[in-house]
Formats: C-alpha cells, sequence, structure tokens
C-alpha cells in the first residue's frame, strides 16, 4: 500500500498527468457530485455556473451531476429546480446534468417529483435530510423513496455536507444516520439510491453492499482508503464525486493516485452505471 511519504511526493506531478490512459479517457470523467449556486455561509472558488464548467473541463470532467446550493435554505423547490435546469441547459448542457431536489417535507412535492422528471427530463434526484430536518426513519422518506421508484427514478441522498465542527453556529445540520438504509432497501429491492459525501466510518458501520446501493468518494479520507474499500464492496458500486465546489475538486483526482487501482478499475469509477 503506498505510505504516506509517497503521496506527497507523487501528488505534484500527478495534478498535472492524464488520469487515465487515453483509450479509457476517450469519454471523459463522470463526476457524480456537484453544486451549483451560491454556497449560504461563504463565497466558494468557481461558484458561478460558467467558472464551474471552466474548471471541471479544465481537469477532464465530460459529465457533472449537478444539485443546487439554493435548494438547501429556500423553500420554493419547484423555483429552484426550474433555474437549476434552465442554468445547467443554457450554461454548458453537455456538461452539466440537472439533479432536482425533493423535500418530503413540504405539502405537493410529489407534483415537484413530477415536474422534475417530465418538465425538466431529470433523471435523478438529490435530497437533504439534515438541512429539510427528517431522517430516514420517517415515514415521509419511505413514502418519497417509494415514490421515487415507482417513477424509476435514482436518488441520491446527501449524507453531510460539511463537517459539523466548522458548520454556521445559527445552522448546525446533523449527518444522516444510515444504519436503516439496508432495511429499507431490503424492503424495496427496486430503488437505486446513491449516499454522497458519506465517511469510511459511515459505510463500515452503516452500510453493507447491496446491488441497488452505491457511494461516492468524495469524504472518504485517508491513504489506501480506495484500495481498503475495495476488500469488501465491489468497484462497480463506488462512484467518482467530487463535492466541487465546496471541496477542492484535485482532492478527488488523487485519491484515485494514492490507492493501488488497476486502469480498468479507475475507469469504472470515473464512469458510473448508476443512472
Amino acid at each position: 500500500m503506498p505510505t504516506r511519504r509517497t503521496f506527497l511526493t507523487q501528488a505534484a506531478a500527478f495534478t498535472a498527468a492524464p488520469l487515465l490512459s487515453p483509450a479509457a479517457s476517450a469519454s471523459g470523467i463522470t463526476d457524480v457530485n456537484i453544486h451549483l449556486h451560491r454556497w449560504p455561509h461563504h463565497r466558494l472558488p468557481h461558484d458561478t455556473p460558467t467558472a464551474l464548467a471552466d474548471h471541471l473541463h479544465a481537469h477532464g470532467v465530460a459529465q457533472a451531476w449537478a444539485g443546487s446550493y439554493d435548494a438547501l435554505l429556500q423553500q420554493d423547490l419547484t423555483a429552484v429546480n426550474a433555474r437549476l435546469a434552465a442554468d445547467c441547459a443554457k450554461t454548458d448542457p453537455n456538461l452539466f446534468l440537472a439533479i432536482g431536489t425533493l423535500n418530503p417535507n413540504h405539502p405537493r412535492w410529489q407534483d415537484d417529483l413530477k415536474r422534475c422528471q417530465q418538465t425538466h427530463g431529470m433523471k435523478a434526484l438529490r435530497i437533504y435530510p439534515g438541512f429539510h430536518r427528517y431522517t430516514l426513519a420517517d415515514p415521509a422518506f419511505r413514502q418519497l423513496l417509494e415514490a421515487a421508484t415507482s417513477a424509476r427514478i435514482p436518488l441520491q441522498i446527501v449524507a453531510q455536507l460539511e463537517d459539523e465542527r466548522t458548520q454556521h453556529p445559527a445552522l448546525q445540520t446533523p449527518s444522516v444516520d444510515l444504519k436503516l438504509l439496508p432495511a429499507l432497501l431490503k424492503d424495496i429491492p427496486e430503488a437505486r439510491i446513491m449516499v454522497l459525501n458519506a465517511s469510511s466510518t459511515m459505510i463500515h458501520t452503516a452500510l453493507q453492499p447491496a446491488p441497488n446501493l452505491w457511494f461516492d468518494i468524495a469524504k472518504l479520507e485517508g491513504c489506501g482508503v480506495l484500495e481498503t474499500l475495495l476488500q469488501t464492496w465491489p468497484i462497480e458500486q463506488l462512484a467518482f464525486g467530487s463535492n466541487a465546489p465546496f471541496f477542492y475538486w484535485l482532492a478527488a483526482k488523487l485519491k484515485l493516485q494514492e490507492s493501488a487501482l488497476t486502469p480498468a478499475q479507475i475507469h469504472t469509477l470515473t464512469h458510473s452505471v448508476f443512472l
């Protein structure tokens, strides 16, 4: 397994090196976890659609699945989803894939689901239980999961966005308790769920491999973390996610280097089959 010293000495060279072989990288990287619009607490680098598009293209991203930071605190998710769809289409429809947000605590969220799918053509949904103040044990979440499954639209669950130690004191947001997720997926085997920003601890203590469960690598930390994880999780159930622009995009890329992955594994990881 690579050591921390090996990782640090290789990092500078790797940032300028191609991620994949020419054959493997022909279609570019799929980043399943980015956001458009403004983070509510402070400005971030590349936090306009055009700037983020330029940044992602510069690093070889061919498709980026985009949620909206506006969905975290704004009540009118109908308008948030419409604005996200319009900004993705206007800025770079080949790069940005708009991912709509639902909140099962809002009235008429079922109408928002239909609009996301039928009006905006969104191929997946993203939810934020921590910000929207519900848990996976709430009946409202199960209703949403059943409705999304019936509509054959996959669901991304954001486990966390920011470390609890650095959160704004007026907006403390708990991480999502994922322990009930395996049982829900057994009860609803047709569901397709991807967990975003789960830590290694969350994965090892709350989750177990299942054919309808994926997660991204944005919050996984430590030398060789992917290599270790692949001892128990199939590579097909992992996806490349950066959590940009909140996280530094190259941090996700470097995780592919500091674990001993084959070119085939890197290609699988960076070309998710979740959708």
